[in-house]
């Protein structure tokens, strides 16, 4: 058999349907597209009157909503066009103006304008979604020009008449079809115009043809220099938040912002606000925008924005985001993964700034942005590297450090029992006491949160950078070998002897099984044994330690709704040297163990408020505790 080639047939009669129904996901995109046309008239007719010495008026589009006729009308002041061209982009279905302006400014020597926005050629027909009848009038600003009128009703045929129009522009009517009659609302129309235009380079004015005639004044709708196309040198604080209130009136204040500006290579501008976070507000995954040369497209930006930075609000604006064909999401293509790097560069490099330049007011919204950055540093090994060491704590004192700045605090009598180790409390889970006592002899802590907190150290201690290693230890499993203790003796052994057997008891045969130890210490608020640990001049009867690892297991469940399966395990460490302690042993030797259980429990009791506190279920009964033991206590001294 003979090869022979061939060239694919595409029947416009059963392509154009397709396109006005499917091409764009939503009806109202059809005003964007109009009005993107537009503007593009508008540049082309500045950029031509540039080339020419010509005066050109400044740029306008008026949308006119007339529901007695069930009409639109969008009308600019742009270039405008003959017949010919008429024929030649609009009646030509998938071929762009835009781009053969752009090609033979080019080959004429000139700069092409980069506010361009047309590339597919297919937008004009978005205004067969919402009308069964379309009629464009044009003027050409070429010297002479014939004024056209093309219609068009929906079908692959169209007809040219004779046009009255005098102005220079285009004039596009759409005979609005019965299913898209909402449109016939001036409200509607500005509403829809604000989404997709609100920046548009050209004033975009609304009227509405039913107004009387003393309110019939266009209203102006668009912003034409939005503030991420400004300098940010000629910008005041008060300016971005301004703009910050516009785009989110139900937010308080932003607490700082980033202005993004590059043009190589690459074109990206933007500003990104950190907001306030409200833990009681859901949470909105839509609140950037991204703008194409100022047309809004998405508020999806996960491709463009990581992650971790999808908390930020704001404007994003590249022409250099690779968009399909309906320009409603964006095409795999290197830029993007360029501009994303970028970003998370710039967003470092701000908080850098802030750090060094103005640390106080850095630490006045560490709690607002630390999830943005530690969540960052765990998932970007980029801005790991760059923010790691911007990452702050509380210490004990409630003074905020780095964690390079906790190690140089460590006293050099205790550097070498500690080594890479990084003393830590829980926030609201962590008994003062103990803190305490480690700030009398010069050791600090640093304060942990439950959310985000176990992850981030767990990644700083797999994560090496540079020579530093860290290893984070909770100051209740530590306390014990850092400060100096007393020699243990024969009534401490009895002490723990004694709280053994009230709270947690013996088995029939005076000894615990493993088994039996595992079901007592969920019978018992997790308490898995008693230890006795004399640590000198404290006055503290007692606190709970727990093995690191398992609570570090019991907080990665917990993360995933599965912390029932990860009981933790408490020990509870009585310290004999208490003078609460040394009574009981007393009262004990004197056989008044009624008294004697009760203040076991007391003291255990004592120990959970001091760390985590009581749960809900456990509180009715230490105040019943508690209100026995008085009434005791009381009685004795009567």
């Amino acid at each position: 058999m003979t090869s022979r080639k061939g060239t694919i047939s595409v029947n416009t009669k059963d392509i154009f349907p397709i396109i006005k129904k499917w091409l764009y996901s939503e009806h109202d995109i059809f005003l964007r597209e109009l009005v993107a046309n537009a503007t593009d008239a508008i540049t082309k007719r500045a950029t031509l009157g540039r080339t020419s010495n010509q005066e050109i008026p400044s740029g306008k589009i008026t949308v006119t909503v007339n529901k007695p006729t069930k009409t639109i009308v969008i009308e600019d002041n742009g270039l405008g066009m003959t017949e010919a061209e008429v024929e030649k982009y609009i009646a030509q279905l998938a071929f762009s103006g835009a781009e053969e302006f752009v090609q033979k400014m080019k080959d004429q020597g000139n700069t092409p304008n980069s506010d361009i926005i047309g590339k597919f050629g297919l937008g004009f027909y978005s205004a067969f979604m919402v009308s069964n009848r379309v009629e464009l009038e044009s003027l050409s600003m070429n010297e002479g020009a014939i004024p056209t009128k093309w219609v068009c009703e929906g079908e692959t045929d169209y007809e040219f008449e004779s046009s009255t129009k005098s102005d220079v522009g285009t004039r596009i009517t759409l005979h609005v079809n019965a299913e898209s009659e909402e449109f016939l609302s001036a409200w509607k129309v500005s509403a829809t115009l604000k989404k997709f235009c609100d920046f548009m380079p050209y004033e975009i004015f609304v009227k509405d043809a039913e107004a009387v005639e003393e309110s019939a004044n266009p209203g102006l709708v668009n912003e034409t220099q939005p503030i991420w196309k400004k300098d940010p040198t000629t910008l005041k604080d008060a300016d971005y938040i301004e703009f910050y209130k516009k785009q989110f009136p139900m937010d308080g204040d932003p607490l700082f912002w980033i202005h993004l500006r590059v043009d190589h290579p690459f074109t990206l501008d933007g500003v990104l606000f950190f907001p306030k976070l409200n833990p009681n507000k859901p949470f909105n995954e839509s609140n950037i925008k991204l703008y194409n040369k100022q047309v809004f497209v998405s508020n999806n930006v996960k491709d463009i924005v990581p992650e971790f930075l999808s908390l930020l609000k704001g404007s994003i604006d590249s022409s250099d985001i690779p968009l399909n064909v309906s320009r409603s999401s964006l095409q795999g293509d290197p830029n993007i993964k360029k501009i994303s790097n970028y970003v998370i560069k710039k967003v470092a490099e701000s908080l850098k700034k802030l750090f060094n330049n103005d640390r106080a007011r850095y630490e006045s919204i560490w709690e607002d942005i630390q999830l943005f950055i530690k969540y960052g540093a765990i998932s970007d090994s980029k801005f790991d590297e760059m923010m790691r060491d911007y990452v702050i704590f509380k210490n004990s004192e409630g003074k905020y450090v780095t964690l390079k700045e906790y190690k140089e605090s460590i006293p050099e009598s205790f550097q070498a029992k500690l080594g890479d180790k990084v003393l830590y409390f829980e926030k609201g889970k962590s008994d003062h006491a103990l803190r305490k006592e480690l700030l009398s002899v010069g050791l600090q802590a640093i304060e942990t949160e439950s959310y985000i907190d176990p992850h981030f150290t767990q990644h700083v201690e797999m994560t090496k950078q540079g020579e530093t290693t860290y290893h984070f230890a909770s100051v209740d499993s530590e306390i014990h070998t850092l400060l100096e203790q007393d020699a243990t003796t024969d009534s401490d052994v009895k002490v723990k002897d004694l709280f053994t057997n009230i709270l947690i008891g013996k088995t029939e045969h005076g000894a615990h099984t493993e088994e039996e130890e595992d079901m007592d210490s969920l019978n018992h608020g997790g308490l898995k044994d008693i230890e006795i640990v004399k640590i000198k001049n404290s006055t503290s009867p007692a606190y709970f330690k727990v093995d690191e690892q398992m609570k570090r297991m019991h907080q990665m469940a917990k993360s995933m709704g599965n912390d029932a399966m990860f009981p933790i395990k408490k020990t509870l460490v009585i310290n004999p040297g208490s003078p609460i302690i040394q009574n009981a042993l007393k009262l004990h030797e004197k056989g008044n163990d009624a008294l004697v259980k009760k203040i076991c429990h007391y003291v255990e009791d004592l120990a959970h408020i001091s760390s985590e506190g009581l749960k809900h279920e456990d509180r009715e009964a230490f105040v019943n505790r508690t209100q026995e033991l008085m009434q005791e206590l009381t009685n004795l001294a009567l």
